[in-house]
């Protein structure tokens, strides 16, 4: 996700944080810094968190979990077990590291106050309260095949990895796209497939569709690829208006069994444009 794709949802921001743990939120995978150490080492990128650092770093997630726990209980009465798990699962600090620098900034994960942060080459991961609303909003579930437009630090197609049986991101800043494309095999995430390309098009090269098609910036207009690529049943989020506008909202566009799609405006956000064919045809 771009630097300027920030997810500024006053809605979401506004919803109440909760302090408790519950003990479903625990870890179920052996993620200790000797993990982390080797993950890095095996994506080819530079670590310079320390073990101390980084058990400080871990030691916040909890409170990540609540605050998000929270906002999905606020916004759509229950928060989904599959998202809470994944969001549990996946850890968060690897994602953050500065493409740009080649290093980490680890430590700094799961801070109180869900906000980006810029991982270098003009991107950024996006705060995690609104990417968990997203991730909520698209309804994954087991058996689906989702598609993520805008790769950014990879960190929302590794979610939704975690609960849908396929997931593909395409990333159209080439450096990013291919600095990116190593890290998730070290995790074990081997059902995320990425590329480099214009988003615009979506993936059509995979037979069937997809259930889920998740956009990371605004749209003029919804790209036809991508409607065309979405299953009957399937969901797609993403954000409409003018580029560098406040007036943006996240829209979701479903389609029935017949093949009709319909629409429905969600909360207002804020993201950069889609670039490359998006540009060329508004």
């Amino acid at each position: 996700m771009k630097v300027h794709r920030r997810a500024m949802m006053a809605q979401l921001l506004a919803a109440p944080a909760i302090a408790r743990v519950g003990p479903a939120w625990a870890s179920p995978l052996p993620w200790t810094f000797d993990a982390f150490s080797a993950a890095m080492k095996a994506s080819g990128r530079r670590q310079v968190i320390t073990a101390e650092q980084w058990r400080a770093t871990v030691a916040r997630k909890p409170r990540m979990l609540s605050t998000i726990h929270s906002v999905l209980s606020h916004h759509f009465t229950q928060a989904d077990p599959g998202v809470m798990r994944a969001f549990t699962e996946v850890p968060r600090e690897y994602y953050h590291y500065n493409y740009d620098e080649k290093a980490d900034f680890a430590a700094v994960a799961y801070e109180e106050e869900s906000k980006p942060w810029r991982i270098g080459l003009g991107s950024a991961l996006s705060d995690y309260r609104g990417q968990a609303y997203m991730t909520q909003l698209c309804r994954p579930k087991s058996g689906e095949r989702a598609l993520e437009i805008g790769t950014g630090s990879g960190f929302q197609v590794s979610i939704l990895s975690r609960i849908v049986d396929k997931a593909y991101s395409i990333e159209i800043v080439e450096p990013l796209g291919n600095a990116v494309a190593p890290i998730f095999k070290p995790l074990g995430y081997d059902n995320i497939e990425t590329r480099v390309g214009d988003g615009y098009y979506g993936w059509p090269e995979v037979e069937g569709g997809f259930d889920i098609v998740i956009v990371t910036c605004v749209a003029q207009h919804v790209p036809p690829p991508l409607l065309e690529q979405l299953k009957p049943g399937g969901r797609m989020v993403i954000p409409m208006g003018q580029p560098f506008k406040r007036e943006q909202f996240l829209y979701v566009f479903t389609k029935d069994d017949d093949g009709k799609v319909s629409s429905r405006k969600d909360l207002g956000v804020y993201f950069i444009p889609m670039t490359g064919a998006m540009q060329a045809k508004k």
